[in-house]
């Protein structure tokens, strides 16, 4: 039925939960700013890096907010986050038998490309994606349909081609803004019944339940 798979990355494709707590951890304690619960944190995975460190540290100021990210990313996620990124054990599995039936593979996330590259490349996944839109390649982040729109362009697809599948209610939205089917996995902080209301083709425990 579908000819393309596009995945979230964080909690959908991998594990990212451990690098990012930690680097929002040391950030957190070296510039003053109070502990933040872990599941607090682990919320805003999937959120955009500036509305996940506005909602984190309460700050307002655009220019503070941007200084924090900058911090972030060059004294903290550079050095540990992809030492701390770990796939799903049903990550290449699926992608493989994708793969098999002649599909592309493509990901679609508010993570950087970047770093998600540093990922297939650490686990050898050059065969298995075919294409990765990141933060950086889009001028409006997900709920926006940008990312999923460039895929659909890239490969000449219709809408009904398509499938979506990641873990959050952001996720959820981006199918429907992009009109292509989604599929929920609940790997990440968000419950299958919340999905109930938007929607989706199937709501997975994990990425091998994907039909």
């Amino acid at each position: 039925m579908y000819t393309t798979y596009i995945f979230d990355f964080d909690y959908t494709l991998a594990n990212s939960e451990q690098g990012i707590v930690m680097c929002f951890e040391m950030l957190f304690a070296d510039e003053g700013y109070g502990p933040v619960p872990r599941e607090d944190i682990c919320r805003t995975i999937g959120m955009t890096m500036y509305d996940a460190m506005a909602r984190l540290t309460g700050e307002t100021n655009p220019e503070q907010i941007e200084e924090l990210i900058r911090l972030y990313k060059v004294r903290y996620s550079d050095y540990y986050m992809v030492d701390n990124t770990h796939l799903y054990p049903q990550t290449v599995p699926m992608l493989r038998r994708l793969k098999a039936k002649g599909a592309h593979c493509c990901i679609v996330s508010t993570k950087t490309r970047s770093r998600i590259n540093q990922t297939i490349e650490k686990e050898h996944l050059e065969s298995l994606v075919d294409c990765v839109v990141g933060m950086e390649d889009v001028s409006e982040a997900k709920p926006s349909p940008e990312g999923i729109q460039q895929i659909q362009q890239r490969f000449n697809l219709e809408p009904s081609e398509i499938l979506y599948v990641g873990d959050s209610l952001i996720d959820a939205e981006t199918a429907l803004h992009a009109g292509v089917d989604f599929a929920a996995v609940t790997t990440g902080t968000t419950d299958a019944s919340a999905f109930a209301s938007l929607p989706h083709v199937q709501i997975m425990q994990d990425l091998s339940e994907l039909v």
